[in-house]
């Protein structure tokens, strides 16, 4: 890559933009004549274009420092993957230990996604202090939640292990996000992110794999999990320090940088889109299992099996999704996205067995292909000043949509059924994809400081 500059940027003293080297243009003869002549012909020489115009290469080259900083980042999001996945896949197993009906589940699940409160000020001394440090104590934290889990007595105790697991948790994924966002190349941001949600899905399929071999024992998966608090001091060790953060005046308070324009319209558009998200969002992938062994009277090994085909689905999305925005943008990709994967979400919990089967995949498949766009736009929309605390917000935003959705179906569901209720919600994940049509376009851009 070169850096061009033009000299209209010097004779008016401004900053050029940054631009790449791209391939001559063919030779045009001019006036559309039969033959060249000498003084007729336009000569093509090698030109500049910005950054959003040159078309990305699927498999960009990285420095030792992306390459440590995506192993390292990527282990610590495996693990969050994880430990984040077992409640959801246990949760019959959880209510047949604890007699829970739907309403206490709504419950547990309300309490868990206040975790998102607490990732919230932790994200704003990630900003302050760096990525590595609050990546790496995340990271033993949750582990070491994960290993006292098996211990719960009551389902309320339980749920507040999860709210702590789910509030370190959080912290791991949006610091981690705002890391890769900062060490990818700026023309593959997409792509970075997109093996970056890979990573994490890998971590979710395991207790998957697990899973028909130890039900409906889920106190073992949440002990293994817990282990993976070894890896702390590795990560801590080996993580390099972002960059971007290094290089940014970090001044004041994060939330004050926030609250400026633009950043407090764009904080507030995806803060706004994550809340009317999750009332969908949140009970589907909640009861997905609950719906699928009780309503449905899928057993254990197909329910698995039924995920385990998902997640084939999810990683031809990630795949895609990361090199469709790289190529062609965020804003209408995502969009499109988010729209699809409500219809196939609400829709699939009234279809039926086949049809909860088939919208399930669907629903895995887009929703994945969304997770690179989405995570790459976001990243790209903030200043690197405020970007872990800015991710945290959405998470904040999300907690809020959570509860309400799953008051929700614990009200609805014993008036029209469990399926039915999670259906109604649709509405929500529509309105919540076209929101962000209010946000500019954003591929390829340089980080705002």
């Amino acid at each position: 890559m070169v850096v061009a500059r033009d000299a209209r940027d010097r004779a008016r003293r401004r900053s050029a933009r940054p631009r790449f080297l791209v391939a001559a243009r063919a030779a045009v003869a001019a006036r559309r004549l039969d033959r060249p002549r000498g003084r007729d012909v336009r000569l093509s020489w090698t030109r500049s274009v910005p950054p959003a115009q040159a078309q990305p290469a699927l498999m960009p080259r990285l420095d030792a420092v992306q390459v440590r900083t995506l192993f390292w980042a990527g282990l610590a999001v495996v693990l969050a993957g994880w430990n984040g996945s077992i409640l959801i896949l246990e949760l019959p197993a959880v209510a047949h230990t604890f007699g829970a009906r739907v309403s206490d589940l709504s419950n547990l699940g309300s309490i868990v996604v206040f975790g998102a409160l607490g990732a919230w000020p932790l994200a704003t001394l990630a900003d302050r202090f760096g990525r590595r440090r609050l990546i790496a104590l995340g990271v033993g934290a949750f582990c070491l939640v994960s290993l006292g889990t098996p211990l719960a007595a009551n389902l309320t105790t339980l749920a507040v292990l999860r709210l702590g697991a789910s509030c370190f948790e959080g912290l791991v994924l949006s610091v981690s996000t705002a890391l890769i966002v900062e060490e990818a190349p700026p023309a593959h941001r997409g792509t970075a992110l997109s093996v970056f949600a890979l990573l994490f899905g890998a971590g979710q399929f395991v207790p998957v794999l697990v899973y028909p071999f130890v039900a409906p024992n889920w106190r073992l998966l949440f002990f293994a999990g817990g282990l993976g608090v070894i890896a702390a001091p590795l990560i801590w060790r080996g993580l390099p320090e972002s960059r971007a953060w290094r290089r940014a005046h970090i001044t004041g308070s994060t939330i004050r940088i926030l609250m400026q324009p633009p950043w407090r319209r764009r904080v507030l558009i995806l803060a706004a889109s994550a809340l009317v998200g999750s009332i969908l969002g949140e009970p589907a992938g909640l009861f997905f299992t609950v719906y699928a062994s009780q309503y449905l009277h899928l057993t254990p090994g197909v329910i698995s099996w039924m995920i385990a085909a998902a997640a084939g689905c999810a990683i031809l999305g990630y795949v895609a999704g990361g090199y469709l925005s790289d190529r062609f943008g965020r804003r209408i990709l995502a969009v499109t996205l988010g729209v699809i994967t409500a219809v196939f979400t609400g829709g699939g919990f009234v279809a039926g067995t086949a049809g909860f089967i088939g919208a399930n995949l669907l629903w895995s498949g887009f929703a994945s292909a969304g997770t690179p766009v989405i995570g790459a736009w976001s990243g790209e929309l903030y200043p690197t000043r405020a970007r872990a605390t800015a991710e945290a917000t959405g998470g904040v935003a999300g907690t809020a949509g959570a509860i309400i959705g799953l008051q929700l179906v614990g009200a609805l569901s014993p008036l029209l059924g469990l399926g039915r209720a999670i259906a109604l919600l649709l509405v929500a994940g529509v309105a919540s994809s076209l929101v962000l049509l209010m946000l500019p376009e954003t591929r390829g851009r340089p980080l705002p400081d």
